[in-house]
């Protein structure tokens, strides 16, 4: 608005606006909160009748719904500039319109005469390098015959075509004597010069420019009148596109993508959250980037020596194209939790250099690995418009894949990128005062065939990609716990999770508030490691799961302390010795006999009754097992107190025996007469003993009618009434007793 109302001499009123599409709703200038769910990002600048730029981003819309976008968004331009002309009539400003320096007309004719057969020629030379040099040295032949001529002057402060004035005083006159301070500032004092007269000069400036224009103008005359570009191509041709991928083995993934003189080197790495991009904003907290493209694009690849510095703006604007259009095809986070990255460097350049960094950037995602949602190319629309004006009937004529030369010399650069269904990225400047909705429609479709093309030939590519991880990816594994187990994993000040990291050799293990947990390895063993303690740590046992390769970490006389959980830490309170309460964590700690905390950190634990460890008669878990051994059991119970009962009996084979198997009568009477003898040779000594009660005397042996009872008590009984082994009885109580176990194992095993 500022610039149509000062004397500036711009042509036309220009205005811009923004278009969302929110559900099937085209909205102009959307809010914040509205574009969150919009499915378009448009912007568009232009006059009451034409459109001048358009740039957006948006999820496989079709192209009839994007030029209805288009319309929405020129229909709103037109009432702005609407409201801009009025204001103009009230209180605008003047025109400045004789500042204007233009070459002169003759100089255009006169170019023409002198280099016009023989640039048609250069210009059907097909090579970018070799017509680049060709015209070169055409311009500087034409400057070097208008200066033998005499026609050229190299100072930059000719700038006008005009003679020079006769500016001259009467030598004659009097100096006018000037007193010290009292100089007039207005006053402007030019020396005297002798007439003389001056031949009409061009700058050298003027030369190249309108050389410029003359060579832009064959170029033209050269698509419309004959139907064919510099490299013989026909207006809707595209250049030979090759590819290929797994060019670098060593990386995650990569694509050499070629078209024609325009070739992209595309990389992609793989990584975790941790190497996300930090966007710093105003608004907010920080935002975090999983996918983020870089493009490059080195002086060498036109042939030139240049410093490589920081991203130049047009460096910065053709990777955001690049990224906001393949970022439609990613997976989402929960998919595929990595971190990605693209690369793009352009090894060579004759046009479309942002189009070639989508296809090549497609195909490297494939090749690393990356599930994509489909396959997307770009390509680079041109347009002549006044084809009247060199032999043709005065409709525009659309170009497909433009070269460099047809970029600068053409009136459009219309890049468009998609699959064969619908856009995902666009972007148009022009040269001209602007292009109709009809013309924009044109290229569109004929992009939309190109598009068709490319996508071909990229599903030739040799090799192809190989659409599986890298063995140098990292490997992320997500994985869900209990919410209230989560602390269990970092422990206190973190220091659990960092000994995992150390003790595995992971990379990085990084938890959420709703039970995620995220694991990122170099390696599948050091992950499968890592999985194994967090799966200990967060396990919630349940009756019938199988433990295995789980370590005994002590013996006592009726069985062992199996670590079910190792590195898992389970808080226990304080409790007197053989009190009824006693927790079977704090059993767990009994080591050589001796209580060693009963307020400590233990390792989950569960008891195997010696009764549970073999199928056979065993007299002392010792006989067989020692601290340290690994052992398969199954958790059989786990009674109201918590407490864990596990068996290794109940996963071993069933063994096949000939013993004639007693009958069920003799089994009962058995058992009855062994219950009646025990009951009376047995002394009742209460069960809370001192200390004694935990080990065997000498020649004592356990009662083991307990594995004809329930291997549980009732929860009024105390865990040692139920764990702590008898005294001893008769020799005739004993026998019967051993006949009864046999009896009931032969039940068992039947």
């Amino acid at each position: 608005m500022l610039l149509a109302l000062s004397e500036v001499p711009n042509s036309d009123v220009i205005a811009g606006v923004r278009v969302g599409l929110v559900g099937d709703k085209f909205v102009v200038n959307p809010t914040t909160k509205e574009m969150e769910a919009s499915d378009l990002d448009l912007f568009l600048a232009g006059t009451d009748s034409a459109i001048l730029m358009i740039e957006g981003y948006c999820d496989f819309l079709p192209e009839e719904r994007l030029l209805k976008a288009v319309q929405v968004g020129q229909d709103a331009v037109r009432a702005i500039c609407s409201s801009v002309e009025a204001l103009i009539k009230k209180c605008g400003k003047p025109k400045m319109l004789d500042a204007i320096k233009l070459p002169p007309p003759e100089l255009y004719k006169r170019l023409e005469e002198i280099a016009g057969e023989e640039l048609l020629r250069v210009l059907q030379i097909k090579r970018k390098i070799p017509r680049g040099k060709a015209i070169s040295s055409l311009e500087e032949k034409v400057i070097n015959i208008l200066t033998e001529i005499g026609y050229v002057s190299k100072e930059e402060t000719l700038a006008t075509t005009e003679t020079l004035l006769d500016l001259f005083e009467d030598e004659d006159e009097d100096e006018e004597v000037v007193v010290d301070g009292e100089v007039d500032e207005g006053d402007v004092h030019i020396r005297p010069i002798s007439r003389k007269s001056t031949p009409l000069l061009y700058s050298e400036v003027d030369v190249k420019l309108v050389f410029k224009e003359v060579c832009s103008k064959y170029l033209r005359k050269r698509i419309v009148e004959g139907g064919k570009r510099s490299d013989g191509r026909s207006p809707e041709g595209i250049r030979p596109i090759t590819s290929r991928c797994g060019l670098l083995p060593r990386a995650h993934g990569s694509a050499l993508f070629t078209r024609g003189e325009t070739q992209s080197l595309a990389v992609v790495t793989l990584g975790d959250k941790q190497m996300a991009q930090r966007v710093d904003n105003l608004v907010g907290e920080d935002e975090f980037k999983r996918f983020y493209l870089q493009y490059s694009f080195p002086p060498s690849c036109v042939g030139e020596v240049g410093r490589m510095g920081a991203p130049s703006r047009r460096e910065i604007g053709h990777g955001t194209l690049a990224e906001r259009a393949l970022e439609r095809i990613l997976p989402s986070e929960d998919d595929f939790p990595y971190t990605i990255r693209v690369e793009s460097t352009i090894t060579e350049s004759n046009g479309s250099s942002s189009m070639a960094s989508v296809c090549g950037g497609c195909l490297a995602l494939q090749d690393a690995g990356v599930p994509i949602k489909d396959s997307i190319a770009g390509i680079a629309m041109g347009m002549v418009l006044d084809t009247k004006e060199f032999g043709g009937d005065g409709a525009p004529l659309i170009l497909s894949d433009i070269t460099g030369s047809e970029d600068a010399s053409g009136d459009m650069d219309f890049k468009v990128a998609g699959n064969e269904d619908g856009v995902t990225a666009f972007q148009m400047d022009i040269k001209i005062g602007g292009v109709t909705l009809p013309v924009m429609k044109e290229a569109l479709l004929q992009a939309k065939e190109g598009r068709r093309c490319i996508l071909a030939e990229m599903s030739k590519c040799l090799p192809p990609p190989a659409n599986k991880l890298s063995k140098y990816a990292p490997i992320i594994h997500i994985m869900k716990v209990a919410p209230e187990k989560v602390n269990s994993i970092i422990g206190s000040g973190g220091k659990k999770v960092r000994s995992i990291i150390e003790e595995t050799g992971v990379e990085t293990i990084e938890t959420q508030d709703d039970g995620t947990v995220k694991i990122t390895a170099k390696d599948l063993s050091s992950l499968e490691k890592s999985k194994s303690i967090i799966s200990s740590l967060t396990m919630v046992p349940t009756v019938g799961d199988i433990f295995r390769n789980c370590k005994i970490k002590s013996i006592a006389p009726y069985g062992v302390f199996v670590e079910i959980a190792p590195g898992r830490e389970v808080q226990i309170p304080s409790m007197a010795f053989g009190c009824k309460q006693f927790q079977w964590a704090t059993l767990a700690t009994l080591e050589g006999g001796a209580l060693r905390s009963t307020c400590a950190q233990s390792l989950l634990q569960g008891l195997c009754h010696i009764s549970e460890l073999t199928a056979e008669y065993l007299s002392k878990a010792e006989d067989m097992f020692k601290v340290g051994d690994h052992v398969d059991v199954k958790l059989i119970e786990v009674n109201d107190k918590g407490q864990l009962r596990l068996s290794r009996r109940a996963l071993l084979p069933v063994p096949e025996t000939n013993l004639e198997k007693p009958s069920s009568n003799e089994a009962v009477k058995d058992i009855a007469a062994s219950q009646k003898a025990s009951d009376k040779m047995t002394p009742k000594k209460p069960i809370n003993a001192p200390k004694d009660g935990l080990t065997e005397e000498k020649g004592e042996q356990p009662d083991y009618n307990i594995a004809a009872k329930k291997l549980v008590s009732d929860s009024e009984s105390s865990c040692a009434e139920n764990l702590l082994p008898r005294k001893k009885v008769s020799k005739k109580v004993k026998k019967g007793s051993n006949k009864a176990v046999t009896g009931i194992s032969g039940k068992v095993e039947e």
